[in-house]
């Protein structure tokens, strides 16, 4: 495992962090590690904790869920909330994935690609922000979309180069959003947002 050396900011004193490969994660993961309860993901070799998801959020998770499901039905496999292979040092779980195949495709392994992946954000929204869309872009992934919460409206990410997208636009209630991979299939952004 690597390390890294930070400086505690109360005690002034050096602390030093391990960093994981997902490998090394996802061993920890089959024996036990972390309990059943543990809402953890792997990002960038740390193991960041999830907050309990609110009401308001579940209930986004399933509306955008259902409105990539009915456009693209066969064509991709739309998995939310479970572990998504982006590198050798992060699993996140993003709340939805857009990826290719069938579900017995991941009965060994996750998945390593998507064309698109979304993160329903309000506790998370800096992280989603942050760390997140600068993993997702540094790898290649195609497109990424934030409904945000807070502002009520929804976040597209595209064109990823290197650690950002070259391209971003916020959409809201009364616009409509085409997916890369479908776009001549718009979705109203008003079914992607709570009411």
């Amino acid at each position: 495992m690597n390390t890294e050396t930070l400086i505690d900011p109360e005690t002034s004193t050096p602390l030093e962090l391990m960093r994981w490969t997902r490998e090394q994660f996802e061993e920890a993961v089959v024996k036990g590690a972390f309990d059943d309860n543990s809402r953890v993901e792997l990002l960038d070799g740390y193991i960041l904790t999830m907050p309990v998801q609110s009401p308001r959020h579940a209930t986004t998770v399933d509306q955008v869920r259902d409105a990539l499901a009915a456009i693209f039905r066969d064509q991709f496999l739309v998995r939310a909330q479970f572990p998504f292979a982006l590198d050798d040092s992060s699993l996140p779980e993003p709340d939805l994935a857009l990826v290719p195949g069938q579900r017995r495709d991941y009965l060994t392994a996750h998945p390593t690609r998507a064309v698109l992946l979304v993160e329903v954000s309000d506790a998370t929204l800096a992280k989603d922000r942050g760390r997140k869309l600068r993993a997702y872009a540094r790898n290649g992934v195609p497109e990424y979309w934030i409904v945000n919460l807070q502002e009520t409206q929804l976040e597209v990410y595209r064109d990823p180069q290197g650690g950002t997208y070259g391209s971003s636009v916020v959409l809201r209630a009364g616009q409509t959003v085409a997916p890369l991979a479908k776009p001549d299939a718009p979705i109203a952004v008003a079914d992607l947002l709570p009411p």
